[in-house]
């Protein structure tokens, strides 16, 4: 069965370059665009590999951190990372239980791919 990536709160021009870009270079791997509660709600129970949750989501009612907090209390066994350039954002987030992130900056570089083979792979 393939890995999920799941990819939270991401716009319309990030989303399709995530997933592009997770599935072209991670073989056996599929990423999954989520835009909002209901979505996430489904996709935490049935379980994903890996949540990319955005800082500032699209079609959420909360911000990303909120999402990560939830996300690492509510399926404690969830492997969560922020996607934001900020790096007090990513404190935050690693406080929150989440694993060490990425920026939008690493979207087309080998960070990215290494930082989510390493997630999914642990």
């Amino acid at each position: 069965m393939p890995k999920r990536v799941l990819l939270v709160g991401h716009c319309g021009v990030d989303g399709p370059r995530l997933k592009t870009e997770i599935e072209s270079s991670l073989r056996g791997v599929e990423a999954e665009r989520i835009n909002s509660d209901d979505d996430l709600r489904r996709a935490g129970e049935a379980g994903g590999d890996l949540f990319l949750v955005n800082r500032e989501p699209v079609g959420f009612t909360v911000k990303g951190l909120d999402i990560v907090r939830s996300l690492c209390r509510d399926f404690p066994g969830a492997k969560v990372m922020l996607v934001s350039d900020y790096p007090d954002a990513q404190e935050e987030a690693a406080r929150a239980g989440a694993l060490p992130g990425f920026g939008k900056q690493d979207i087309g570089s080998p960070k990215l791919t290494d930082t989510v083979r390493k997630a999914i792979d642990a």
